[in-house]
């Protein structure tokens, strides 16, 4: 068995966040059970482009393989009936709302905990459901801008400039998954479920980490540094080669000895200036111009292998194609494909996540309410004429 086969979660989820956060608990055999709304023509993630086509999309591929979807209008009140006896089944009732949302369908432990007192209700919204702003929507692009993540991107002399990636909305998932698992974990124990109140503002802000200690302790301020340099260790950054871009990096003096050995300049490491941590810090204006000059008379495949010869951290800065195809990336089984009826063979990034040697299944992501009458039936025991019932009543919308 996988480690979470003997878990399942009713997921209210949609679009980035939530679902890259219950994509890693699939993995590990969790049963996911996504609740789309009819209404809404299911989760939204489904019609982003550009590579979509009607219900079907990459993007939405992307965060939802290994899942089981139900088509299900849960402000209906039969609807609701059936979310119930969900969450009778269930360990945990998992959504990405925005903050106020959870109260207005009732998903909060307080309104299920007569249904199941062992529940978790795990609620990852932009900015949770306590303070000024928990009626507000929430993305990671704001995130980014108000948790002051722009300010520390990109070049000093460039405009304000989010990451390439959405990881406000990545580390939202991945701390979403952490505090269900706690939650399950404790009302297993105790036999008492609970709220778990997370957000993408919350996350966005503890990922401030050390500069934000600097600040709030020492009167740092935190600002954008040239080329992507760390903010204290030094040489720690990009550098120019001649035929492309490198990155290396010092975060032991050790490493710095080793370099200049590489480079071929010795005196450089009995040189006063660059000697220790807080030396070169104090001069790295003038080391980073020393070091342009050396590295940038030779092309990249000259210097990585000697850099990793010495044992010196560094790599090349690949494109995106460059780091799929990457040995490493191959070795770690790191791509994976699935069998789609649109797009043929799907191939994407497999989840880090990892737990004991057995490989998961992988299977495409859901078509919209794909389980919904294998759940009904097989999960919940209804009979055909119950199933007819719901459907005529409007239970998973007029589509059914």
């Amino acid at each position: 068995m996988r480690p979470l086969e003997d878990v399942r979660i009713v997921a209210l989820e949609q679009y980035g966040a939530g679902p890259f956060g219950s994509l890693h608990l699939a993995q590990l055999g969790a049963d996911v059970i996504k609740i789309e709304d009819p209404t809404a023509g299911g989760d939204v993630g489904r019609y982003v482009p550009p590579f979509n086509e009607g219900e079907d999309s990459l993007f939405f591929e992307s965060f939802n393989r290994d899942k089981r979807s139900v088509s299900l209008d849960v402000r209906h009140p039969d609807g609701r009936a059936v979310l119930e006896d969900l969450v009778r089944h269930a360990d945990a009732v998992y959504s990405n709302l925005r903050g106020d949302v959870p109260e207005k369908l009732g998903i909060r432990y307080a309104d299920l905990k007569g249904v199941n007192p062992r529940i978790v209700c795990c609620s990852l919204s932009g900015f949770g459901m306590t303070g000024p702003r928990a009626t507000e929507p929430g993305y990671d692009y704001v995130l980014q801008g108000l948790a002051g993540w722009m300010t520390l991107t990109g070049d000093p002399d460039g405009p304000p400039e989010k990451t390439g990636l959405s990881l406000v909305d990545y580390c939202g998932g991945f701390v979403a998954a952490i505090s269900l698992l706690a939650g399950i974990h404790a009302a297993r124990r105790d036999g008492v479920g609970m709220d778990c109140d997370l957000s993408l503002y919350d996350t966005a802000i503890s990922l401030l980490t050390y500069p934000a200690t600097w600040h709030l302790t020492a009167g740092y301020e935190p600002a954008r540094t040239r080329r992507s340099a760390h903010p204290s260790l030094v040489p720690f950054q990009v550098f120019q080669a001649k035929d492309g871009w490198l990155v290396l990096g010092c975060a032991k003096e050790k490493f710095w000895q080793r370099l200049t050995v590489v480079l071929e300049r010795p005196d450089l490491a009995e040189d006063a200036r660059f000697a220790t941590f807080a030396d070169r810090h104090t001069h790295r204006e003038e080391l980073q111009l020393i070091l342009d000059d050396v590295l940038s008379r030779q092309p990249v495949d000259h210097w990585l292998p000697r850099l990793r010869a010495a044992a010196v951290p560094c790599a090349p800065v690949n494109t995106v194609a460059e780091a799929l195809r990457d040995p490493h990336t191959l070795a770690r089984d790191l791509v994976l494909e699935t069998e789609h009826p649109r797009f043929g063979i799907v191939k994407q990034v497999a989840s880090p996540v990892r737990a004991g040697d057995s490989a998961p299944p992988r299977q495409r992501a859901p078509f919209r309410g794909e389980h919904t009458g294998e759940v009904l039936r097989d999960l919940l025991g209804y009979d055909d004429e119950t199933v007819h019932r719901l459907i005529t009543a409007g239970a998973f919308g007029t589509e059914s």
